[in-house]
């Protein structure tokens, strides 16, 4: 008999309680240990003479092994189970994150930064079908809006933490970027440590789940993937000779340069409009777009889901990331703040919204597949940003040229999803019922 329909909500709403804020937790310290090169960049320049281009290559090349390795530990995940693997990608991660530390010039620079890249290829694609595992389909993409808001919390609580360790400069005798590295790099080993402990493979393995929770939810899970079966979408072969992929791919690889030239270079961007160092001041200030950025995405993705009207509010996000960030180039310093506070929110609402896409076109391994290589490819992303803008303002001898490479990949995107076929928004999954049970509508590629 099936199972009612009470008991699948109530096992959905537990595994939420249970695994969303860890999750959420690991991915904060994650784009934390990747992003936290933009707060150390002025004192790191200063102590090792690293120049600009060298910088913007280091900062970059950290998504050249990211992404080659992206696919295989996916994979990996897959054989041997999300508790171990996710486990060691933190561990290993955080341990190359504080060695960040010992940089003396460029050439440790960037190994450091490619091992980096290497050591976290497969979290996020991981964590994405981690969630298969868990929630039917009309569950992640709430969930997947859940996930996306550690993106701002990594630069609201992390910014600031960031800091107050670069103000310490001098303790233990270390640089203040220093210490930065070594603490939030050992936070995230720690953290990974903890993960082995607290995560569950699957639902029939959770002690801290009701036997009936379990059964209910892995009877859901079961039937939805025997649907994505017979409808052939399993296959990671077939994903390769469809078109989409590649669309999807070149829609986040936009994304990307917007969002990874605004990690990077934000708060340098900021202590021009301050005109003061980087520190607790302008980390703080710079906190400010991530806490627009939080409450926005908080509820847009969800009012795209529930008016139908997905590809039109991603497209409007987009829009507004690439304006305000182009705008905030040329407006007083209080306003180009509001006008980054505009940029930010469109881009970090925008990407919930986006990945419903290739989460509701692709089903079953072939989705594993395809969104870890769409991650991949669209992670290059990080490394063409911060490259192409040093040799825009280079060209045009001017920093405003940086402004318009870091827009015109969000504006790039908003075309790129208008251009979205029908097929693909018409296979999002349905919304939630009434009694709290989720459906789907099947339509696989």
């Amino acid at each position: 008999m099936a199972p009612a329909p009470t008991e699948t909500g109530a096992a959905v709403a537990t595994a939420r309680r249970r695994l969303v804020p860890f999750l959420v937790l690991m991915y904060l310290l994650a784009y934390l240990d990747r992003a936290n090169v933009a707060y150390a960049k002025q004192a790191l320049q200063l102590s090792t003479g690293i120049s600009e281009a060298a910088f913007a290559f280091a900062a970059g090349i950290f998504f050249v092994g990211y992404a080659v390795f992206e696919l295989p530990s996916n994979l990996i995940l897959h054989r041997i189970g999300a508790r171990v693997w996710l486990s060691r990608i933190m561990v290993t991660w955080g341990l190359l994150a504080a060695a960040m530390a010992f940089v003396q010039g460029d050439t440790s620079f960037w190994i450091l930064r490619v091992l980096l890249g290497i050591a976290e290829a497969g979290f996020f694609p991981g964590v994405l079908l981690y969630l298969t595992y868990w929630f039917p389909a009309r569950e992640r993409a709430q969930i997947l809006g859940l996930f996306y808001l550690s993106q701002p919390l990594c630069f609201i609580l992390g910014g600031p933490i960031s800091g107050v360790l670069l103000d310490l400069h001098g303790a233990f005798g270390l640089h203040g970027w220093q210490l930065m590295f070594v603490v939030e790099g050992l936070a995230a080993s720690l953290v990974g440590i903890w993960a082995y402990v607290y995560l569950t493979d699957r639902p029939r393995d959770a002690a801290w789940m009701p036997v009936r929770q379990q059964a209910a939810l892995e009877a859901a899970l079961a039937t939805e993937n025997a649907a994505k079966s017979a409808h052939g979408a399993v296959r990671l072969g077939a994903i390769f000779r469809n078109p989409l992929l590649l669309h999807f791919a070149l829609t986040y690889f936009a994304i990307a340069i917007c969002g990874y030239g605004i990690a990077f270079y934000l708060p340098a961007q900021v202590s021009a409009l301050l005109g003061t160092k980087i520190g607790l001041t302008v980390t703080l200030v710079t906190s400010i777009p991530w806490l627009c950025a939080f409450a926005v995405s908080a509820f847009w993705p969800g009012l795209a889901q529930r008016t139908g009207r997905r590809r039109l509010f991603a497209v409007v996000s987009l829009l507004c990331a690439g304006l305000g960030m182009i705008a905030s180039g040329y407006l007083p310093p209080l306003v180009a703040v509001m006008a980054l506070c505009v940029s930010v929110a469109g881009l970090i609402s925008a990407q919930p919204i986006f990945w419903t896409f290739p989460m509701g076109y692709f089903g079953g391994f072939a989705a594993a597949g395809g969104i870890a290589i769409i991650n991949a490819i669209g992670n290059l992303g990080g490394f063409v940003a911060p490259n192409l803008k040093v040799a825009a303002e280079g060209w045009a001898g001017t920093s405003l040229a940086g402004l318009w490479v870091i827009g015109g990949g969000a504006l790039l995107a908003s075309l790129l999803v208008a251009l979205i076929p029908a097929r693909a928004e018409l296979a999002a999954p349905e919304d939630e019922t009434r009694d709290g049970t989720v459906a789907s509508k099947g339509a696989l590629a």
